[in-house]
């Protein structure tokens, strides 16, 4: 469970000319953005509104709104422990909030990776959520030719389509179905001109900090992959096509996600050499995974969180969701892989009777 005194992380992503300068520029008007930090892979590339900085200090400049902008010229983890340092010297002012901004073209996996990851980075920081930013104008055509920006847009946990007020309606409502079906999970929030309420944003992770407790069911949300599941299947019975005319489990885009549950408790080791044998095996195909797990002699859930070849430690919650349903479940997001591929996998480790269902 993450502490209280960590900062919440949040990676800004999107493609080239998606929007993100200008929602990032809107958002740190705000006067509830005013502790926040902000870190860009170069400050100079991103054109944050020049009548937002005070004053500047080697990487660092601090914003008349409050909040502290500085870039990364190498690694983000002396980036982030060169931060903590300033911040608890008293060199920069205090901020409840960091927002990692990647560059057009990145794949968020290595920053998700050191956040999730790193125990000097863990040690102040927790990840929160991913925001992607999604050009409804041109958004289609991106996801078309951009490998990167459909990887981008799989694994957000907040998708915001920007320039809305520029886009067809018709070309909209297409990408929205098409989005939907890429990420089921990702509230699709509508923005124009930049402006968004930050708390549609933020507060994605597992960890609420409004309660201090765990929002398990909200972070998984295993029933929005499941009920798109079921709506697939019930379409090919009648022998409906999707409108787009893409299968709504590949749209062309080769990435796709699903859940996989299991009724009995799991062996610990023998999930643990599951999921071993998925990453040497499949890693470069398993773009995210989360899971909720009721483990053998175990009371509490446990959760695990992965990205590509990389986990987070795995942590037991205080306690069960009240819903009653103890189940394991598991959300993948995968690229070119096979939902029955794991799930078969899964019953030869599990080695129970019980059968992987949606």
């Amino acid at each position: 469970m993450e502490s209280r005194h960590q900062v919440p992380v949040t990676v800004l992503t999107g493609f080239l000319g998606s929007g993100k300068t200008t929602l990032l520029n809107h958002l740190l008007h705000r006067p509830e953005m005013a502790e926040t930090a902000v870190i860009v892979n170069e400050f100079g590339d991103v054109g944050l509104d020049h009548q937002l900085v005070e004053s500047a200090r080697e990487d660092t400049v601090l914003l008349n709104s409050g909040c502290l902008c500085c870039t990364v010229r190498g690694d983000l983890v002396k980036t982030l422990q060169q931060l903590s340092t300033r911040r608890i010297r008293g060199d920069v002012p205090e901020f409840k909030r960091l927002i990692v901004e990647t560059t057009g073209l990145a794949d968020p996996a290595p920053i998700l990776h050191t956040l999730m990851n790193d125990q000097m980075v863990q040690r102040d920081y927790r990840l929160d959520g991913v925001v992607a930013c999604v050009d409804s104008a041109a958004g289609a055509a991106t996801l078309d030719s951009q490998p990167e920006s459909v990887k981008q847009a799989a694994v957000a946990d907040r998708l915001v389509l920007t320039k809305t007020d520029l886009s067809d309606p018709d070309q909209l409502a297409a990408l929205e179905r098409r989005l939907a079906a890429l990420n089921p999970a990702a509230p699709r929030i509508h923005v124009a001109h930049g402006e968004v309420a930050p708390d549609r944003l933020f507060g994605a992770g597992l960890y609420d900090p409004e309660t201090k407790t765990a929002d398990v069911r909200r972070w998984l949300a295993a029933e929005a992959y499941a009920q798109r599941d079921r709506d697939h299947d019930h379409g090919h019975e009648h022998g409906h096509e999707h409108e787009s005319g893409h299968d709504p489990n590949r749209h062309g885009d080769r990435i796709h996600a699903f859940t996989l549950t299991w009724d009995a408790p799991v062996d610990w080791e023998r999930f643990a050499n599951w999921v071993e044998m998925l990453v040497t095996t499949y890693g470069q195909h398993l773009l995210r995974l989360k899971g909720l797990l009721n483990v053998e002699g175990e009371a509490r859930p446990v959760v695990v969180h992965g990205v590509q070849h990389v986990f987070h430690p795995p942590a037991a919650l205080p306690a069960w969701p009240d819903d009653g349903d103890r189940r394991t479940q598991l959300v993948f997001i995968v690229r070119d892989l096979e939902r029955q591929a794991v799930a078969d996998t899964m019953r030869a480790f599990l080695a129970d009777t019980s059968a992987a269902t949606r």
